[in-house]
């Protein structure tokens, strides 16, 4: 249970200026973290990107995380209040059940006694990074943190693996909230506001790509990473050391390891998927004189019951709410179902996902990699690799919970019920993986593995079918096309694949559109109203462009008809196309796309509105909740969503949010850090990043890539320091 100080104690905290806190620094810890700065250079290039050099492994870090806070101490600060679960302390009571999910798994007291059980070289690292963040503080004065006036190495380990949606984020917050919440009053809250998020929004996940040295032009291994995040959500960075740390790639806010990259031997890129590794268990529970108990073959067993504490900001000041949560040896109680408790069983284990983060990243080889891989420690990604020595290579997943392989891993299983239980994890040999497959290509895409190198793919019926839990989707289609005739690969060449236009999900959508269009009688309103369109559609070559109008009947026709689709958790891509084109009728199909003609009609004109007047990026300010505006500047974009088969994503967080609102679409998800990376006896790498580096308006770096993006172009990366050098923008030590 963490740790909490008396409200009193956080209001003052959260009342002292930068300038008191700095003051309140002893002196001695100063001078530390001077020393600590004159051991790192921060070279800035003219896209702003610190490059970070130290003399050791620690004063990278230490670099790293002052750098971090320069960029946008904000987002930092946020990360770490939420995977501490206190963000009501700063958001209210609106976000009390978010902080009492966190708190179901992160302990302050346990965080405290991993990190005291750290290898030294670790808790090295961890004081570096707080160190780096402290001194950021120090030297900033004028900014006044939300909550975090002083950063423990410990916390590190409350955030330790870089996803963008971690494993406790998959526990149903509404569900949470009416399995606690009658114990104290709740907020003030529909349950539908407890959604984590648009379960329609633009899909989470990443592409990741792996050419092996026989189908490139020069002979080298190419590795394209794809994230698709909301934006803003990781900053580029290089971090360098004496020690042979030398990482290039995306950095979630606030972590000391870059999450998705390379270094100039070998490079990873994660994509969100893997095996079935979040267990729920159906607890039957009995009550006998206020205790709970659970059965468990032929026993009962008391349930845990901890009481959590959740200061909140209120009107009158901070104030706090107990409530007590139970645990059976499965683990928290997180909801109820058909008249039984449900646990849940997720990978929890700070240290070993830390350790592992960190390690690959120093990785020189394939067996250096794999023993990386052997922590099992990083539980909700797949992995797309590829290296110097011309290898490529793919992990579906990492860890993999030993069951049984009769139950029905995707659903509740019978907690009372032994058999059910877990059998430690499966050895990184037994997983679902590839290695330089005969094909010559992997191809992932937040899909199941058995299209993952065409031909060369694993075999379903050789593993468990918990093993894997996504099923396809358009953009591994795409993926598979794009790659499976591919030769003489070039970084350019890959680029453009991983841009390529065709939106494939209208290939299965559309011939039902002119069937219904077709079947209606000729004196039928529709016919004639629609004909334009449908010519227009029927011409369409499926391909995104500015300049396109289908792109625009289609897009907005397919979200119009999304909307009536309901599903309970995120929507699966084919679950939708299955809804537009099964699930629907013929009138409603035809209806909206008459819809969507007199709304483009209302909205812009004309029906006849290409595609670039209507999707746009669009960056106003440096807050993490934003918003758009149609009368402010603009950029088109012609990418869309990863829905329709779109491989470079553009999509929406929440479309709700912004249609009341807006004209326009306004991106805030898919393509953010995209890098392409030829693996050569010298590294030849580009990237790009959704608007800039800096989350400061004021800074020329806020937005100087937004262009450059938009247009899906590239910039060079600067991996050698020699070239950073011929491309200086400034050069300093922290706290200068």
């Amino acid at each position: 249970m963490l740790s909490l100080r008396p409200a009193f104690v956080l209001m003052s905290l959260m009342s002292i200026t930068g300038a008191a806190v700095a003051a309140s620094t002893p002196a001695a810890e100063v001078a530390q973290w001077k020393a600590e700065a004159q051991r790192v250079s921060i070279l800035r290039d003219q896209w702003g990107i610190p490059h970070v050099y130290g003399k050791s492994d620690a004063d990278a870090v230490f670099g790293l995380m002052y750098a971090q806070a320069e960029d946008d101490f904000k987002r930092v600060e946020l990360n770490f209040i939420n995977a501490m679960g206190r963000l009501a302390e700063v958001e209210g009571e609106s976000e009390l059940y978010r902080d009492l999910r966190m708190k179901l798994f992160i302990n302050t007291a346990e965080l405290k006694r991993q990190y005291a059980a750290s290898p030294a070289w670790l808790k090295t690292l961890m004081n570096a990074w707080a160190d780096g963040l402290n001194y950021y503080l120090y030297t900033h004065p004028q900014v006044q943190p939300r909550l975090l006036t002083r950063f423990e190495p410990w916390m590190a380990l409350s955030f330790s693996e870089g996803s963008i949606g971690g494993d406790i984020e998959s526990v149903n917050l509404a569900n949470l909230a009416k399995m606690y919440g009658a114990q104290t009053p709740a907020p003030a809250l529909a349950l539908a506001d407890l959604r984590d998020d648009d379960p329609l929004a633009e899909p989470k996940g990443s592409n990741g790509f792996a050419i092996a040295p026989q189908l490139t032009r020069d002979g080298h291994a190419l590795l394209m990473i794809n994230p698709h995040t909301t934006f803003y959500f990781r900053p580029e960075v290089q971090v360098h050391s004496e020690e042979g740390l030398n990482a290039y790639g995306a950095v979630t806010w606030g972590q000391f390891f870059v999450y998705q990259g390379f270094n100039d031997r070998l490079g990873w890129m994660h994509t969100s998927g893997g095996g079935n590794v979040i267990n729920e268990y159906l607890e039957t529970v009995t009550e006998k004189n206020g205790r709970y108990f659970y059965k468990y073959g032929k026993e009962l067993r008391p349930l845990k019951a901890v009481k959590i504490s959740l200061p909140y900001k209120s009107a009158g000041g901070m104030a706090s709410k107990v409530v007590t949560v139970y645990y059976s040896h499965h683990g928290p109680i997180v909801r109820q179902q058909d008249g039984k408790w449900v646990a849940v069983s997720l990978m929890n284990t700070p240290l070993p996902a830390l350790t592992q983060s960190y390690v690959r990243t120093k990785a020189r080889s394939y067996a250096q990699f794999y023993k990386a891989m052997e922590l099992r420690a990083n539980s909700s990604n797949n992995t797309v690799y590829a290296d110097v020595d011309g290898n490529i290579a793919y992990f579906h997943g990492d860890y993999i919970p030993r069951r049984d392989p009769r139950f029905d891993w995707n659903h509740p299983v019978d907690g009372s019920d032994p058999a059910t239980g877990l059998h430690g994890l499966h050895e990184v040999k037994d997983i679902i993986q590839v290695f330089n497959p005969k094909t010559g290509w992997i191809q992932n895409t937040n899909a199941w593995p058995f299209l993952v190198s065409g031909a060369a793919s694993p075999k379903r019926g050789d593993y468990p079918d918990y093993m894997w839990k996504a099923p396809g989707n358009p953009r591994e289609t795409h993926a598979v096309r794009v790659l499976e005739n591919g030769k003489d690969f070039t970084l350019d060449s890959m680029i453009a694949a991983a841009y390529d236009s065709k939106l494939p999900a209208f290939e299965q959508m559309l011939p039902k559109l002119f069937a219904d269009y077709d079947a209606l009688a000729a004196d039928d309103p529709l016919k004639a109203a629609l004909a334009p369109q449908i010519a227009a559609l029927r011409g369409w070559d499926m391909r995104f462009a500015l300049d396109s109008v289908p792109t625009s009947l289609a897009v907005l026709w397919a979200m119009s008809l999304e909307k009536g689709f309901v599903p309970q958790t995120a929507a699966k891509d084919f679950e939708v196309i299955e809804h537009i084109t099964s699930g629907v009728t013929a009138q409603e199909r035809l209806q909206a796309l008459q819809h969507v003609s007199d709304r483009l009609a209302a909205d812009f004109g004309s029906w006849q509105t290409p595609w670039g007047e209507i999707n746009r990026f669009q960056r106003l300010s440096g807050e993490i909740d934003l918003a758009y505006d149609d009368s402010k500047p603009s950029l088109p974009v012609a990418f869309t969503s990863s829905r329709w088969g779109s491989l470079a994503a553009f999509g929406l967080v929440n479309e709700s949010k912004q249609e009341a609102k807006t004209k326009r679409i306004y991106g805030e998800r898919g393509n953010s850090f995209v890098a392409a990376v030829e693996f050569g006896p010298r590294i030849k790498a580009r990237s790009i990043l959704a608007g800039g580096e800096s989350g400061d308006p004021a800074s020329p770096h806020f937005s100087d890539q937004a262009a450059v993006y938009a247009r899906g172009e590239f910039k060079e990366v600067l991996f050698y320091k020699e070239d950073v050098e011929k491309h200086l923008e400034r050069r300093y030590h922290p706290g200068e």
